[in-house]
């Protein structure tokens, strides 16, 4: 069967991978920049279940607290789980075990935003990548600057770089990668495939040099992982003694790393031979690479499990884990039904569509 003859977003899953997922009692939640979608995944009766909605250029996402917050191309959209209004989605009633609705659009104007994470604080941290900061995302401002790299010497909207990805611990910023250590504009486009670094918030100091454009660290459990993605390779950092060894090899470019348990959860992504940042890398003309997630057992290293992307999805950005949740729904900012959804507390409905009242014949608009 051709790829153009396959439903969109079509993908193969193994047999283990929605069964993971149900042991967890958790769905996924991932961003794809190329598609403009963010696709929910959940497990159901030996298969997955896919919710793709539209969010123009989305990248980084954050998981708190029954929140989902979603960076695109100029806003970051906020939505809250209204569990309470699932049940009776008009359109599928008694479906969904959650719903998430937009709540809160932060208009932060075209920044490029990567990772994103809330804080213990509550604040929603992010990486932006134009201005090559870490930011508080909030509503007084497009953004907040918090914190920059040593080598930048100062805030402006070139992507000097590449700061993209970003670890919390005990709630507060503490790693960050980026692609070099350059303050010119796109200067790090000069080494790309070797000039990537993890950064210490704190100290500011470089830990790790050498890396092949280095994305989502994560602590898990006081390790600290990250993915080295033109390598294709999972990391394992020692940051007292600043080394690394590889944990897995990967079959793609590797971007979006979260865990669950004792399992991560993996973004890869195929990547293109015309892609203006990665398509001349020697990874681009690589043999058996795919787009889709990989489940890895982390005890072990194994693969525990895979689901690949058969036509339409081709990048993958960001993964996050939904916990506790096995169907949820999702609506888009753009979805009319949001204009019905009314959840407040002490009162969960939804709202009747009424027929705009005609103004009387020969009456004057107001």
């Amino acid at each position: 069967m051709s790829q153009e003859s396959l439903a969109p977003f079509s993908c193969t899953y193994s047999v283990d991978f929605p069964d993971i997922l149900l042991g967890l009692g958790s769905s996924l939640a991932i961003s794809t920049y190329q598609s403009g979608k963010v696709i929910l995944m959940s497990p159901a009766a030996e298969r997955i279940v896919q919710l793709p909605r539209t969010f123009h250029d989305a990248m980084g996402l954050a998981v708190a607290d029954g929140r989902l917050a979603v960076a695109t191309k100029h806003e970051v959209v906020v939505l809250a789980n209204a569990a309470e209004l699932a049940a009776g989605f008009p359109r599928k009633p008694g479906v969904y075990d959650s719903l998430f609705v937009p709540r809160a659009s932060y208009y932060t104007g075209p920044m490029a935003i990567h990772d994103m994470a809330w804080g213990r604080d509550g604040r929603l941290w992010a990486v932006n990548t134009v201005c090559s900061c870490l930011a508080v995302i909030e509503d007084r401002y497009n953004f907040t600057p918090m914190w920059k790299p040593p080598f930048i010497s100062r805030l402006l909207p070139f992507d000097h770089c590449h700061l993209n990805g970003l670890a919390l611990e005990d709630g507060r910023p503490r790693y960050v990668t980026a692609l070099g250590t350059t303050d010119t504009a796109q200067g790090w486009r000069q080494n790309k495939l070797r000039g990537g670094v993890l950064i210490e918030v704190e100290s500011g100091e470089v830990l790790l040099e050498g890396l092949s454009m280095p994305h989502s660290p994560r602590v898990v459990s006081g390790r600290l992982f990250l993915l080295n993605s033109a390598a294709c390779e999972l990391l394992e950092v020692d940051p007292v003694r600043r080394t690394s060894e590889v944990v897995a090899r990967l079959p793609g470019f590797a971007r979006g790393l979260a865990v669950a348990g004792d399992y991560l959860f993996v973004g890869l992504s195929q990547l293109r031979h015309d892609h203006k940042v990665f398509g001349d890398l020697p990874i681009a003309s690589a043999q058996g690479l795919y787009c889709g997630v990989l489940c890895l057992h982390l005890p072990t290293g194994r693969i525990a499990g895979e689901l690949r992307y058969l036509r339409t999805c081709k990048e993958i950005y960001d993964v996050q884990v939904l916990a506790g949740v096995l169907r949820p729904g999702i609506l888009a900012p753009g979805d009319d039904t949001v204009k019905l959804a009314l959840a407040v507390p002490g009162l969960a409905t939804w709202a009747e569509e009424r027929p705009e009242e005609a103004a009387p014949r020969g009456s004057a608009e107001r």
